[in-house]
């Protein structure tokens, strides 16, 4: 653990210490004044839940730096999680708090990394799970876990989700859903899910009718022939004396953003209209004292779920990767629904009482609980499993490729310097006018003077189709695939928002106006190598990787990446090709 300087103490033990520091917010117990002892929450209520997301196999402790671009408009301007940098600490009032800072913001993130190390890492969280659990009693306590848990790393890669499902049941987690864990074929999906201790629960995954029909393999495997589920929609909980539904809703857009050819048998949607039939359903014949949604819509979509659903107590959300300090309120035709994230690469861990009385939640108390992994103890058991799942690739993951003296990151709406290498890679190995590369949220960060490793470039990379390609695309059909991604992204109605983050480009530059209609937020399209205009009847010869549709002929991109940091061996005055955004003067979703 590291040293605090004694005034770093004092305020930490001021705002992280026992007084709540945002609105509905634990106190810490009183019985301690160690810094390390911040995660030990004074109980509330009689019934707790914790919620973890998004953590992408990252079993080890690492760096994420946060995004300094995180574009809100319409409905969502201005309110979390559209809110970053400086404003965002302005928005929650902790401008002094540098912990806090470091967890929460991009701000000063190289210097704080330096200082206060790396966070998460599983042997960590089960360290803090145990003693939250324990302190409040483990039959009043459920650990959800929101997916994308599965995929994100070298060894999740290696084993097919398998490494994963034994840190979940190790860490003990009640309840997931998923979405890239879709990104394994279906029976894999299904194996791994016989081998979770967890219910696996998804109101909105159904058997498509022709494979019910036809009766195929997948089909007969799924949760219910007659209401098409494949999976268990909800469960119902007994936490101490009371009883609680949790309902599942996985990644709606699984086989747009994804490839539908791992899973053909099953489709996603939204399906708000069956979920309000669920909630009532399970209001009316299971009579819960709450309703919890665990789902992977994303913030934005949970929010509006949150509007048009009623019924519903709680949303414990992820996809979107935000981590958001409160429960967010949300009005509807009935009520009140909150809004929870948990942020991603098990940076964070939600903690959610609830005071349930005569029936219903009569107060709550929920903190978003950083796991600053140089504070928390490892779990030696969990330390010794994580060991033994890297031990065979233990070599080649630890294997340096290429030093850098810039922060490599990914998170943001456009650009990030980790992408941009993906970019430059492509272009350079494939002698490609143009690159493209998926808007991924997921992956980890590396700080200056820290060095490579093929570890660090599979958490960027690491996926069930990774193939490359180079070939000839029009000018018009380069603006097609930058509108559809923006539409995607900026759509005004966060139901069709149906994807990651604006596609990643090299080579050219350009203008977008993210409220612009459909079909004209790009403009002013530019080859950066010689400033030409990008011409609509000319054809470009473009790389990229991931593809959705079919599978692509060339190499996995990790070797294409590898390759190329190989000759170049050190990153120094990267240019990150950021488009020129109109209409966000004053956004506070930019820095």
């Amino acid at each position: 653990m590291s040293k605090l300087s004694r005034r770093e103490f004092v305020y930490m033990m001021a705002v992280l210490g026992t007084a709540p520091v945002f609105a509905n917010s634990h106190t810490r117990m009183t019985n301690t004044n160690k810094m390390e002892d911040y995660y030990k929450l004074k109980p509330f209520g009689n019934a707790r839940f914790m919620h973890m997301t998004d953590s992408h196999a990252q079993l080890l402790p690492v760096y994420f730096r946060e995004p300094s671009v995180n574009l809100g408009f319409y409905s969502n301007y201005g309110k979390p999680p559209h809110i970053v940098g400086e404003k965002f600490l302005d928005y929650y009032g902790i401008k002094d708090n540098k912990r806090l800072t470091y967890a929460l913001t991009c701000v000063d993130f190289e210097k704080h990394a330096k200082v206060m190390g790396r966070t998460g890492g599983f042997a960590q969280i089960k360290t803090v799970v145990d003693f939250l659990r324990k302190s409040f009693g483990e039959d009043k306590t459920l650990l959800l876990d929101g997916g994308d848990t599965w995929q994100g790393s070298a060894t999740a890669l290696y084993t097919r989700g398998k490494d994963m499902v034994g840190a979940m049941n190790l860490l003990g987690v009640d309840v997931a859903v998923g979405h890239w864990e879709f990104t394994y074929k279906a029976q894999e999906v299904l194996d791994n899910i016989k081998l979770l201790d967890a219910e696996f629960l998804a109101q909105n995954v159904k058997v498509k009718e022709d494979a019910l029909f036809n009766e195929t393999e997948i089909a007969q495997q799924a949760y219910s022939e007659d209401t098409g589920h494949a999976f268990k929609p909800y469960t119902i909980k007994k936490m101490g004396n009371a009883r609680v539904a949790v309902i599942g809703q996985a990644f709606p857009y699984t086989t747009i953003a994804n490839p539908q050819r791992f899973i053909p048998d099953w489709s996603f949607s939204i399906n708000d209209e069956g979920m309000q039939e669920l909630v009532d359903e399970v209001r009316e014949t299971e009579k819960p004292d709450a309703v919890i949604v665990l789902s992977h819509n994303g913030y934005d979509t949970d929010k509006k779920m949150a509007e048009v659903v009623t019924g519903i107590d709680f949303i414990m959300g992820g996809h979107t990767h935000d981590g958001v300090p409160e429960a967010y309120p949300v009005k509807n035709e009935e009520g009140v629904t909150y809004v929870c994230n948990a942020g991603s690469n098990g940076k964070f861990l939600n903690v959610l009482d609830l005071d349930i009385q005569n029936g219903k939640i009569k107060d709550f108390k929920f903190t978003l609980l950083p796991i600053f992994s140089d504070l928390i103890p490892e779990d030696k058991q969990m330390k010794k499993y994580i060991e033994d799942v890297r031990a065979p690739y233990k070599k080649d993951l630890n294997r340096v490729i290429a030093t850098t003296e810039q922060t490599l990151f990914r998170r943001g709406n456009f650009n990030g310097s980790w992408d941009q290498i993906i970019c430059d890679a492509l272009m350079d190995v494939k002698g490609a006018d143009i690159s493209l590369s998926p808007g991924f949220r997921w992956g980890t960060s590396v700080i200056p003077g820290q060095d490579i490793t093929f570890d660090d470039l599979m958490t960027q990379t690491a996926m069930t189709y990774p193939e490359t390609y180079a070939r000839d695309i029009s000018g018009k059909d380069i603006k097609l695939i930058l509108e559809d991604v923006a539409d995607n992204l900026f759509n005004e109605d966060p139901f069709y928002q149906q994807g990651g983050d604006m596609v990643r480009t090299g080579g050219i530059s350009y203008r977008i106006n993210p409220t612009a209609k459909i079909g004209e937020r790009i403009s002013d399209i530019t080859l950066t190598k010689n400033g030409h205009k990008l011409e609509a009847n000319k054809s470009y010869k473009v790389a990229g990787w991931s593809t959705v549709g079919s599978k692509s002929p060339g190499e996995p991109v990790w070797e294409t990446v590898e390759t190329y940091l190989q000759n170049v061996k050190h990153i120094a005055n990267l240019k990150i090709d950021t488009p020129d955004i109109v209409g966000i003067k004053g956004n506070p979703g930019i820095v």
